[in-house]
């Protein structure tokens, strides 16, 4: 165990790594781009246009150097804050004013979450009036970007603020076993979201209308039979609402699950091409992809919570940020809150590797189901060239950050009869 005067420099350098650890990632990745700028990939000189290739290199460039600013504006205020004593000193004026109740301590955690997102709001502002809006993808209002946030905020204070409470009572009532009692709450909370969120939290945010009558809903109804996959209904959200960038994904269990395609996806794609899309979604599913990932979700929560509870009984962690030694849970989840993605972004590679995996196996499902691989490839190849996605990137980059296979990849694996690449 390291000395209690060492654990501050220590989070420091943990925060400081992973910072310049991103910052150089991007960096690898917009030089690689730079270098392919004036020249398309061998495998998409027949599809993609030198126009839409340098295009595509400028809004990688762009978000790059976005995203190394953002990294460091973040990190900067995490400094700050754990520096300057002003979470330990908010914990006493917070305990001086009402006290050391659950509501008081909850309170205190969901301002300070507030007041961390506030340094962000400008760069969230000039992402999506600035960086987007210059390459033709923003179709967002201002006064659209200031209600969602509006919502949000409510959101969080109906559902955040009680979640908190209830698990700091829990200190009281189970005491020291108290956090397999938390992740418990904390996992029938996020299988509740799950139903809800189709019914009650995304209508919030974007209108819903059925699918009309017509060829393409009876097309993907027809692909729901022959793959055992029945949704309640198939929607259309409004993405245009907010971005020209497309989607489509389901939604819900059992009889509240839907199919949800992006009205700018429906724009973009033919109907094979829409069909080879819901085809993979219901890969996933037929894959049984989600339940893994929550499985692994939970398990990785628990030992998060069986972290944070032992954290919280031993005085050094908490004095060693200048709280006292007696504070109660609190200050333990916030701090473990604060420090712990700048553990997990080393780890994030493995998350990514399985996630590819998964991808491979959805695209080989989706072949298989409409017939044939040139449906998803023509899908892929349209997808990728509308969202101006990055061609060319740097394998490390996207080794740490691509959830999904790059383009190339996909359209390989496709054209092998393993469907891996």
């Amino acid at each position: 165990m390291l000395p209690t005067e060492f654990i501050l420099p220590a989070a420091t350098a943990l925060v400081l790594a992973q910072c310049a650890g991103a910052s150089l990632l991007e960096k690898l990745n917009r030089d690689q781009s730079l270098r392919s700028r004036d020249s398309v990939p061998d495998a998409f000189r027949d599809t993609v246009t030198p126009e839409t290739q340098r295009k595509t290199v400028d809004y990688t460039v762009a978000k790059s150097r976005f995203s190394t600013l953002s990294g460091i504006v973040d990190s900067s205020v995490l400094m700050v804050l754990l520096w300057s004593g002003s979470l330990p000193l908010t914990w006493k004026w917070v305990g001086d004013l009402a006290g050391r109740g659950v509501w008081s301590q909850s309170l205190w955690l969901f301002a300070v979450g507030m007041a961390l997102s506030i340094p962000s709001l400008p760069l969230e502002w000039w992402g999506q009036f600035r960086l987007e809006e210059r390459f033709g993808f923003n179709t967002t209002t201002l006064g659209t970007w200031i209600v969602d946030r509006f919502k949000g905020l409510l959101l969080a204070s109906a559902l955040g603020l009680p979640l908190l409470t209830l698990i700091l009572k829990l200190v009281d009532w189970m005491g020291t076993n108290w956090w397999v009692w938390a992740w418990a709450v904390l996992l029938g909370f996020q299988v509740l979201i799950l139903f809800l969120a189709p019914v009650v939290i995304m209508p919030l945010f974007n209108k819903f209308t059925p699918l009309p009558e017509g060829s393409l809903r009876d097309r993907l109804l027809k692909l729901g039979e022959r793959t055992g996959f029945n949704a309640r209904t198939i929607q259309v959200m409004d993405g245009s609402k907010r971005s020209r960038h497309a989607n489509a994904f389901f939604t819900g269990f059992g009889k509240f699950r839907k199919i949800v395609l992006f009205d700018t996806l429906i724009a973009q794609l033919s109907e094979p091409e829409l069909e080879a899309v819901l085809a993979h979604e219901i890969g996933h599913h037929q894959r049984r992809h989600i339940p893994q990932r929550l499985v692994w979700a939970g398990i990785s929560s628990l030992a998060g919570f069986a972290l944070i509870g032992w954290l919280a009984r031993v005085p050094w962690f908490k004095e060693a940020f200048g709280f006292p030694a007696d504070a109660s849970v609190a200050p333990a989840l916030l701090l473990f809150a604060l420090v712990s993605p700048a553990v997990l972004f080393w780890s994030s590679p493995l998350g990514n590797l399985w996630s590819r995996r998964h991808e491979f196996e959805a695209d080989r499902y989706a072949r298989e189901a409409v017939g044939g691989a040139e449906p998803l490839i023509g899908a892929l190849r349209k997808l990728s060239e509308k969202n101006l996605s990055n061609l060319t990137p740097h394998p490390w980059y996207s080794f740490f950050h691509y959830s999904h296979p790059t383009l190339i990849e996909r359209e390989a694996a496709l054209r092998t009869p393993t469907g891996h690449p």
